[in-house]
């Protein structure tokens, strides 16, 4: 058997054998967001699977798989268990951002670690600064190395990770990212992320009292280069995934419900939910807006995967393809919201009032689905998407931060 032939047959194993454990990861998960019991065994099982490796080029340790690949594994994924795919997404970016980056002794260091299994988390954002994305957490120089002492806030999927990539500013006010084991002595993960949806997510607080960060662990962040703005459409992309997954839990869980405890309305003809010719109508719109949603992320990955491919063979239309995945994805974030929440919202026409039992936790759907979805302001995406169209204005698009 040739190399290539190895290669496909592994990263085709590895999607497989994607149904059965999202699956696995999923059991019982509706009952376990009710007791907020975080998913550490389903991290367990993701790094057993080596779907954490998926992005990395084969002559890398990797899978070799496209973006397609990452974002089909992300919405499978949240169609059974919604937080741990969210809880996936600095992970993923980081390994975009090692693909897409010089091959230098610190990034060295994270492909060796990706290629061993490692889950990667972190956190960049700040609670209570004036403006969302400031950071004041600052390096302190000691010797040959650094402290750090201070607190950041979402840090989702950092309590089931081995490394935490930090956005900080070194001694001269710089910014810079570290990475460190989650591990080591003063850091510590708080579970306090209180939000609504995504309860599972470990989406709280990093406190750091002191922790030392060596010279070897800290390098540069730059947003604005090709590959910064191609993460941020890559990061909003992620977020869209898992939204789209939770669409298809939402028509997974209309058809149970009707056709495990559904009964047709007191003034229906039909002798049974499923024949009941109004709910058939739910149904069959809930099938719509997740085929809708699928179809757009697939081809929204199609064109961040061409963007990748020229920005790491530096085409010299490399500036366009990345311009053309933030428009991308800032539409499709636009389009989906709009129909995964309506859908979660119209789950409910598919039973009565018994479909609001604690039981079913239906509603989660609705509030993870709104907590997704009030991560970054869409109505400045909308107003932005317009005033490209109308003025040519790419400003928010090519900034490379949170859009």
């Amino acid at each position: 058997m040739s190399q290539n032939s190895q290669t496909r047959d592994a990263l085709n194993d590895a999607l497989a054998a994607l149904p059965a454990l999202a699956e696995a990861i999923g059991a019982d998960a509706a009952a376990r967001e009710v007791r907020r019991d975080l998913p550490f065994e389903a991290f367990a099982l993701f790094r057993r699977s080596g779907l954490g490796k998926l992005r990395l080029p084969v002559e890398w340790g990797g899978l070799g798989g496209s973006l397609e690949d990452v974002f089909h594994v992300i919405s499978t994924l949240a169609a059974h268990e919604s937080n741990v795919a969210h809880a996936l997404r600095i992970h993923f970016d980081q390994t975009e951002a090692l693909l897409l980056s010089p091959r230098t002794p610190f990034n060295e260091v994270q492909i060796r670690r990706v290629a061993e299994g490692a889950i990667f988390g972190g956190a960049s954002t700040e609670a209570g600064t004036s403006r969302p994305g400031e950071i004041t957490t600052q390096l302190r120089r000691e010797g040959n190395q650094y402290r750090l002492s201070g607190r950041k806030y979402y840090s989702t999927g950092t309590a089931f990770s081995d490394y935490a990539r930090l956005n900080v500013q070194d001694e001269h006010g710089e910014s810079v990212s570290a990475i460190v084991p989650v591990q080591r002595e003063g850091l510590r993960v708080i579970d306090d992320w209180d939000g609504m949806g995504q309860r599972m997510t470990a989406s709280g607080s990093l406190e750091f009292d002191n922790l030392v960060v060596h010279e070897d662990e800290v390098a540069p962040r730059v947003q604005s280069t090709l590959a910064g703005r191609h993460g941020s459409a890559l990061r909003q992309l992620h977020l869209v995934s898992v939204a789209a997954g939770i669409v298809r839990n939402v028509v997974a869980d209309g058809k149970r419900y009707v056709l495990k405890h559904g009964r047709p309305v007191l003034h229906s003809a039909a002798p049974t939910a499923r024949e009941d010719g109004f709910i058939q109508q739910v149904i069959g719109e809930l099938s719509a807006h997740s085929h809708a949603i699928d179809a757009l992320i697939a081809e929204n990955a199609r064109v961040l995967d061409r963007t990748a491919r020229a920005i790491r063979n530096g085409a010299a239309d490399a500036e366009a393809h990345v311009l053309e995945g933030s428009l991308a994805t800032a539409r499709t974030q636009i389009v989906v919201s709009k129909l995964a929440l309506h859908a979660a919202e119209r789950l409910f026409e598919a039973g009565g009032a018994s479909a609001t039992s604690r039981a079913h936790n239906f509603d989660r759907h609705w509030r993870n689905l709104r907590t997704i979805f009030s991560h970054n302001p869409l109505l400045h995406k909308s107003r932005v998407l317009g005033d490209y169209e109308l003025n040519g204005v790419i400003t928010h698009l090519t900034e490379g931060r949170v859009f």
